[in-house]
């Protein structure tokens, strides 16, 4: 009996992260209505703008594919016990350093091109996460703290390069001085699946999310990882090395999320840009692809369509704001409350589940078996 109660309740957490979204919404349709305007009306415009035509479907994967980079990333992280809130730093280093390598070396072909600027966004996204890794590890420094401010270093060192040394020649000597790079040459460009903006970087993010999950599920570095995030001491009775895998899950992390931040300039922007702040370039893809990684239950596979359901959410209300003229403030306040509602949930569901584990499994005296039918 307590078998089955546990089971069911199991499978209710799973409904969570979609009941915070529908409360997030049933709380802005109420927004609307106070506003004077019909929800249902704003909703079939949110709906017909990500969903509504072929091009329509290709912008919102579009949108989705940073999200599932940094979602797919964040699940490696809080598998391995560390919170990782610095995918924006991370989507905008990784950028960077994909920029750097593309015009630096723009005289070779675009085959060998393509993948060093790929590999640079990587590796510039892995030491991003491996800084912040080594600060907790070594120093005690909260990583959240770290990585948060790490965000804002990387958004000023990224400030400092387009308004000076990465600045667009041309820019210059127009004397505009845009804070843009120059034009990356097209021979990078990643290949467009279809005659639309989606790019072989949506297919790239679904490949790595079946590997992250065959990584963390049947290999002994991820059992690692994912024992470290169960239970530190228990690892370090195991004879697992705490600190060595607390930093490689946010060097892994750091990495998905760079690796992302390089494939949105060579699938979308083409150059890097900046309008002072990371959202300019990253969409917000930083932290909403957290909110991607806690809807999907830190399943990497499932992070897949949970991004795309946060792209829909995204591309829609853009297509929203426009047709119902709700004020935009309002739709950044949607979105902000669907943050707040999934991780709240993602709160609620571990604290219920630890409390339900106690209750139907307490602990037994020697000798006293007790009867579970």
């Amino acid at each position: 009996m307590r078998l089955r109660e546990k089971l069911s309740w199991g499978s209710l957490t799973h409904l969570m992260p979609i009941a915070a979204v529908l409360v997030a919404l049933l709380i802005g349709a109420v927004a609307m209505l106070i506003l004077g305007t019909n929800p249902l009306i704003a909703f079939r415009a949110l709906f017909v703008g990500a969903f509504g035509s072929f091009n329509a479907i290709a912008d919102t994967i579009v949108k989705a594919t940073p999200l599932a980079f940094v979602g797919i990333g964040i699940c490696i992280a809080f598998r391995g016990g560390v919170l990782n809130i610095g995918g924006e730093g991370q989507l905008v280093v990784g950028a960077l350093a994909a920029t750097a390598v593309g015009l630096a070396l723009a005289s070779l072909p675009g085959w060998l091109l393509m993948p060093l600027c790929l590999i640079a966004g990587a590796v510039a996204g892995a030491i991003w996460g491996a800084i912040a890794g080594a600060l907790k590890a070594y120093f005690r420094v909260n990583e959240i703290l770290a990585t948060i401010m790490l965000n804002y270093i990387a958004v000023n060192l990224m400030n400092f390069l387009l308004r000076g040394p990465m600045m667009d020649p041309l820019q210059v000597k127009l004397g505009s001085f845009i804070p843009q790079t120059a034009r990356l040459p097209r021979s990078i460009d990643l290949p467009r699946l279809i005659p639309t903006r989606l790019h072989l970087g949506a297919l790239i993010a679904v490949v790595l999310g079946v590997l992250v999950y065959i990584f963390l599920w049947r290999t002994t570095i991820g059992f690692r990882i994912r024992t470290v995030g169960r239970s530190p001491r228990a690892a370090l009775g195991a004879g697992i090395p705490v600190k060595r895998y607390a930093i490689l899950s946010l060097c892994l992390a750091g990495a998905l999320a760079g690796l992302g931040g390089a494939i949105e300039v060579l699938g979308v922007h083409h150059r890097m840009f900046t309008d002072g702040s990371a959202f300019g370039f990253t969409g917000s893809a930083g932290f909403n692809g957290i909110v991607a990684a806690l809807f999907s239950q830190l399943h990497p596979i499932a992070a897949i369509p949970s991004s795309f359901f946060l792209g829909a959410l995204l591309t829609g209300a853009n297509k929203m704001q426009r047709v119902v003229q709700v004020p935009s403030a309002l739709i950044g306040a949607l979105n902000g409350l669907i943050v707040l509602l999934v991780v709240a949930s993602e709160i609620f569901r571990r604290r219920r589940i630890k409390r339900v584990d106690l209750n139907l499994d307490p602990p037994r005296a020697p000798g006293n078996e007790e009867d579970t039918q």
